[in-house]
This record gives C-alpha cells, sequence and structure tokens, in this order.
C-alpha cells in the first residue's frame, strides 16, 4: 500500500488547484512570559519577535504549493497593510493571486496570538486576538469574485472551497462556485464551516467535515467510529455529496462513499503538538490527490498522513512531498524490514528529528554476530532514540584484511540478522573501509565504538563534535570476537 501511495504522491508536481476560501492572515508575537502583572493577574509578555504566516485558505494554498501543486487562490482581502502583507506571502511561495479580491468595505482577516516563551523555549499561547467582518459580502463583491472564479475553472484540475464562515462563501456564493465546476466535469471538494445545514454544499463531490462539525450538521453528538460511518452516510443521501471524509482524531478517518457502505481508514498514533492546521493540511492533501487521479481511498490514507505530521508541528507549517515520502518508508520500513538505502535513510533521520528524536550510530563487519556484539548494540540504544547501523559491505570487508575468508556471512544476510534485533532501527551498508563519509552524511547526535578504539582513532571524531554531537565508547565483553571465534572453528577442525 506504501509504495501505491508514494505513487501517486510523485504525481502532484504541476497539478492545477482552484482555491476559493476565506484568507486569514496569521500574526505571531512571541516573548518571554515569566512575571505577572502588578496591574492585573495577567502574564506580561516581553516581545522578542514577531511572525506573519498565511491562515485559512492561505495556509491551504501554501499546503498545497508545498506539496508541487499549481494554486490560483480566489478571495477577499482588506485594502489595508495586512491584505498588502498577505499577497505577499502569497507571491513569494508561488500562488497565483490574481483573482484576489481588494475591498475598502471590511479589514483583511486577522488572528494575532500572543505566544509565552517558558524557560525561553517552551511555546504556550496565551492569548488571541482577531480583527474581522463576517457579515454577507455586498453583491457588488460577490459578482467580483465569481467572475474570477468563472474564469478560472477551466483551466485546473480540480477546485477547493475553504469555508471558515467569514462571510465569502455564502449560500448562492457557494452554490454557483460548485455548480459551475461541475457542469465543467471539475471535482469540488469542500472544507465545510461549523454549520447545521450543509445546503450550501449540495452536490459537492467530497465534504471533509471532522467529528465535531460533523456533529454540529448531523444534529447529534458523535463518539465511536461507526456513529460517524452512519453520519457520513445519511450527510450523503441528505445532501447528494459523491463521498464525505470524516477525520477522527487519532482514530483516522471515515470515507463514505455513493452507493458503498463506509469504511475507517485508521492513522498512525501521533504525539500531538498543535492541533492548528491539520484541517487545512487534510483538504490539500486530498485535493492533490484527487488532482492526480488517485482513488479516494488512498487520497484520503495520504490526507491521514498529511494531518498526523502537521499535528506534530507548532502552528501552520506545510507538508511537503518529502516529508510525506519519508513517512511513507518509515512506515514501510517498519513493516517490512531495516535495511535502508543512503538517500531514504537521510530523509527518514530528519523526519525523526523533527519529532524530537536523537541518532545514534556505531559501525562494524558483524560478521558473525555473537554474545558481545548483543551487549554492545543493546547498549548502543540506551544512548539515543534511534540506532542506526553502517554494515561493511563485502569489498569493504575484503580490504580490511581480515582473513582471506572473510566475510563468512553475505551483506545481506548480515544486514538481516542486525535488522532482526529490536535494538536495531536501521541498518545502512558503505563500501570504504572506514565509514567517515557515512558519518558526515547522516551527521549523527551520538557516535558510538568500543573502548578498544580510544588509541586507534575513532573515525568521525572532529567531525560530530564540530556540530555539539558527543562520543561514546563503550566497554566490551571480555574475550568475544568474531575473529576468535573463527580460529577456534578452525582449531576444532584440526585432526588432534
Amino acid at each position: 500500500m506504501q509504495h501505491d501511495l508514494a505513487h501517486w504522491v510523485r504525481l502532484f508536481h504541476g497539478r492545477r488547484v482552484l482555491l476559493v476560501g476565506d484568507l486569514i492572515l496569521d500574526r505571531y508575537l512571541y516573548g518571554d512570559a515569566e512575571r505577572i502583572s502588578p496591574e492585573a493577574p495577567v502574564p506580561v509578555l516581553k516581545t522578542v519577535e514577531q511572525r506573519e504566516a498565511l491562515g485559512g485558505a492561505g495556509n491551504v494554498a501554501a499546503c498545497l504549493a508545498a506539496l508541487g501543486c499549481k494554486v490560483t487562490c480566489c478571495g477577499l482581502v482588506g485594502d489595508d497593510r495586512h491584505g498588502e502583507i498577505l499577497r505577499r506571502l502569497l507571491t513569494e511561495i508561488g500562488v497565483d493571486s490574481a483573482a484576489i479580491v481588494s475591498t475598502h468595505d471590511r479589514p483583511t482577516t486577522t488572528k494575532t496570538r500572543l505566544v509565552g516563551l517558558a524557560q525561553h523555549r517552551h511555546r504556550q499561547q496565551l492569548l488571541r486576538v482577531d480583527e474581522e467582518d463576517s457579515s454577507p459580502l455586498a453583491d457588488s463583491l460577490s459578482a467580483r469574485l465569481l467572475d474570477a472564479v468563472d474564469k478560472s475553472i477551466a483551466a485546473v484540475d480540480v477546485v477547493c472551497i475553504e469555508d471558515y464562515d467569514k462571510g465569502l462563501i455564502g449560500d448562492l456564493f457557494a452554490r454557483r462556485v460548485i455548480d459551475g465546476a461541475r457542469a465543467q466535469g471539475k471535482p469540488v471538494l469542500v472544507d465545510p464551516a461549523r454549520l447545521k445545514n450543509y445546503s450550501r454544499y449540495k452536490g459537492a463531490t467530497i465534504v471533509t467535515p471532522n467529528r465535531d462539525e460533523l456533529s454540529i450538521a448531523i444534529g447529534r453528538r458523535l463518539g465511536p467510529v461507526a456513529e460517524v460511518g452512519r453520519a457520513t452516510e445519511e450527510l450523503i443521501v441528505k445532501y447528494d455529496f459523491d463521498a464525505v471524509a470524516a477525520t477522527v482524531d487519532r482514530d483516522g478517518a471515515v470515507l463514505a462513499e455513493r452507493g458503498r457502505s463506509w469504511r475507517h481508514l485508521p492513522t498512525v498514533p501521533r504525539s500531538v503538538y498543535d492541533n492548528t492546521g491539520a484541517g487545512d493540511a487534510v483538504l490539500a492533501m486530498l485535493a492533490a490527490a484527487v488532482a492526480s487521479g488517485a482513488d479516494l481511498e488512498s487520497a484520503v490514507r495520504l490526507a491521514n498522513i498529511a494531518g498526523g505530521l502537521e499535528v506534530e508541528k507548532f502552528g501552520c507549517v506545510p507538508i511537503t512531498t518529502d516529508e510525506v515520502l519519508a513517512e511513507l518508508r518509515l512506515e514501510h520500513r517498519m513493516q517490512n524490514g531495516k535495511l535502508a538505502s543512503m538517500d531514504e535513510l537521510v530523509s527518514e533521520l530528519q523526519l525523526r528529528r523533527d519529532r524530537g528524536e536523537t541518532v545514534a550510530f556505531t559501525n562494524g563487519c558483524f560478521d558473525i554476530l555473537h554474545a558481545g556484539h548483543v551487549d554492545f548494540l543493546k547498549r548502543c540504544r540506551q544512548q539515543a532514540s534511534v540506532l542506526v547501523v553502517g554494515l561493511n559491505s563485502d569489498a569493504s570487508v575484503r580490504s580490511l584484511n581480515k582473513g582471506v575468508d572473510r566475510p563468512i556471512n553475505k551483506f545481506e544476510h548480515r544486514g538481516a540478522v542486525l535488522g532482526a534485533m529490536e535494538c536495531v532501527d536501521y541498518v545502512v551498508g558503505f563500501e570504504e573501509s572506514d565509514p567517515e563519509n557515512l558519518i558526515r552524511k547522516l551527521r549523527p547526535d551520538v557516535l558510538i565504538k568500543g573502548e578498544d578504539w580510544a588509541k586507534k582513532g575513532v573515525k568521525g571524531r572532529e567531525f560530530v563534535e564540530s556540530y555539539g554531537g558527543r562520543i561514546v565508547l563503550l566497554p566490551l565483553l571480555d574475550g568475544l570476537s568474531t575473529t576468535r571465534l573463527i580460529e577456534r572453528i578452525n582449531e576444532s577442525k584440526r585432526p588432534s
């Protein structure tokens, strides 16, 4: 399944998406919050950094651009400084903003978050300040936006509606967008607002509510996955959707298609850092997959991955195709083995570092695995979250002059035995006589060798220490080595 999903991800580049929705500017004021105000029982935020980012439909556009899609964005901003910043941010990531309309009548929707840095590093949101006008658009503004939509539909592969209920996606407006797209054979994906009535989305191809939004729309509180599944089928019948893909937090997603029973598509459990932007990441991934021709089940499985990766980040940080492909490889590795190529391993280790994990590295021939190796590798794993073992290729072993018959076991067999050990996370081969080049590419946090290398000089030591990495020399079990084992075997074969 992971290989099939990777196929679709590689087709994302250049897919054309028309994104219609509520554009929001996210502003972040970071500061130290280490004392309470003498004026009121509230924290004092001493600002140390300010940052602007794309929010709402703008974040969906950023997610699509990060996936390699060509995005035309249609929305509304105020004729103000925040509107200028939002346009600039879109332009910087290659999004076509020609269909964005400016107005004097309402401000650019802006959310300003005050974020305290406890102990100068742990981020905690203290307060959010919103500037917005959510009243319905004037007919003249709607007409200008719909004209831009009509001119854009023919040139795209898929149309997305991102509804934050900020006044842009009114009932008649949504109907015109959906009907216009479907008339030209373009699928329409909708991330709905928290509404009791989905009539404005009637006839959409796919609607993507989360569990809470679906509960509001269906009129009852939904708990277990089975309840969500039945509710998705009700929505399809009631509003003439082709499909509903409902996200259900750590349970993954529920997919219901017209004429088929709903099905549960679980996801990998995540350490949730921040839910912000998860729905945007899901919509973007679904749109990119559908635009690439993926079946809906594959599209939703990819959306599960995107949403899961997003909640591990602080704020709205677009997920890239490289991250998705690395995650697919990581899942495949967990199911099918630990031997990795260099390129795969570099991207997978970066993904794991992004999650706060640390990487330990050791290397060797491991020709005949014995109790000394097992003890050593177990203690290596205790030094970090992830243990990577560099394994000499057969030619590399021969270059070390360990004996005419070495290695006894072929590389793939040695790798299979190492991979069967629970304490080993990855095995990667190298052709050189020493692992210096491998270490430079992997950049381990901890470089580990046996204490017998103290006088020989540890290859890669200077490089690892140059960026703050640690060198650890572990004691070895006395009397255990592959060379001695082979000598004993040969001695036992000699005539007495």
